[in-house]
């Protein structure tokens, strides 16, 4: 699978901002060897979208859900582009009528299409079940990298395998009619768009700054939240004195926390990192949201969720395993003897 290549030296001299610098294709980096800032990425996209499940509980129970999301996303954009602006200039937003587009598209389909139905599902359905829903992306970018032409390995699908088997595990007890079908389906709709966006993001020409891209796109994916949200009549009786001050801050959580720093760092992993261990943070926030919605919502936690938590991130485990290891390459012959090896 190929990320959006560009020419320019991966390494950074001491007056250059690393930000500018767009990530080498994925063929030139070594194999097999996944840097400390990899990782340190995964970490935050783990624990803090972990968290962002139920703070968007939190938010829609006196916000509409559209209309939050679009908050959120415009803020954060807007928030991020003047970074840009002060530290860098005009020249931090510069990009090209491709990779306009390109952003846009992306945009669209995970903030509007796949954040925007997870808010619109959390409206009726538990923040713990959203995350275990959520879930099915891994499934997802296996099948859109299949037929991208790139066979998974065989143990990153059995990891996946053992990643759905834990999500069944979680949601068995859910499927009792207690739920709202169509959050649920909302959802699984949301789980679709959202892997799609991440796998496209990788074959179109993005822009070589990544904070650019993720500036951009929050931009164009708030705007469409926010019509979708005009659309469906948010607006109508909305008081913003009924709005609870714990949903504005968990909207302050989400834009600082979830957009600023989550979405930025899942930009970056998607050109830095192999698609299926990026794919892993849905394995993992489960674990995370079933755990606050049980300290702080009081969402139950019961044997089968901690056994189906337990089964996650054992498919975890697998699947960041075999991603850090290099793909098998052939040895070279050596020359016969007597024969001459050429330098």
């Amino acid at each position: 699978m190929t990320s959006p290549a560009s020419s320019q030296p991966a390494s950074a001299t001491p007056d250059t901002p690393t930000d500018t610098i767009p990530s080498p294709p994925e063929d030139a980096r070594p194999a097999g060897r996944l840097g400390g800032a990899v990782w340190l990425a995964l970490a935050v996209v783990y624990v803090v979208w972990g968290s962002t499940y139920l703070a968007i509980r939190i938010a829609v129970e006196t916000m509409p859900s559209f209309l939050s999301a679009a908050t959120r996303f415009l803020v954060a954009g807007l928030l991020l582009a003047g970074y840009l602006l002060v530290r860098q200039g005009p020249a931090g937003l510069k990009v090209s009528g491709r990779q306009l587009a390109s952003s846009v598209l992306v945009g669209v389909l995970l903030l509007t299409g796949g954040n925007g139905l997870v808010v619109l599902g959390e409206t009726s359905v538990p923040s713990g079940l959203a995350a275990l829903l959520v879930a099915a992306v891994p499934l997802w970018m296996v099948v859109l990298t299949a037929f991208g032409g790139e066979r998974p390995k065989p143990a990153e699908l059995v990891g996946v395998l053992l990643g759905l088997a834990g999500l069944g595990v979680l949601s068995a007890p859910a499927i009792g009619g207690s739920v709202e079908p169509l959050g649920v389906i909302a959802i699984i709709c949301a789980t679709l768009l959202w892997a799609t966006g991440s796998f496209v993001s990788k074959k179109i020409p993005m822009p070589g700054n990544v904070l650019a891209a993720s500036a951009y796109q929050m931009l164009a994916g708030g705007f469409c939240d926010l019509l979708i949200g005009l659309v469906r009549g948010e607006q109508h009786g909305l008081d913003l004195a009924a709005v609870s001050g714990r949903s504005w801050l968990a909207l302050a959580y989400l834009v600082l926390f979830g957009s600023l720093l989550a979405f930025t760092a899942y930009a970056w992993l998607l050109r830095s990192a192999p698609l299926t261990l990026v794919a892993t943070y849905a394995y993992v926030n489960p674990v995370v949201a079933v755990l606050l919605g049980w300290l702080i919502l009081a969402e139950p936690l019961t044997g089968p969720t901690l056994a189906g938590g337990a089964i996650v991130v054992a498919g975890v485990c697998l699947v960041v395993s075999v991603s850090r290891r290099p793909r098998h390459r052939p040895t070279p012959a050596r020359p016969e003897k007597g024969a001459s090896a050429r330098s």
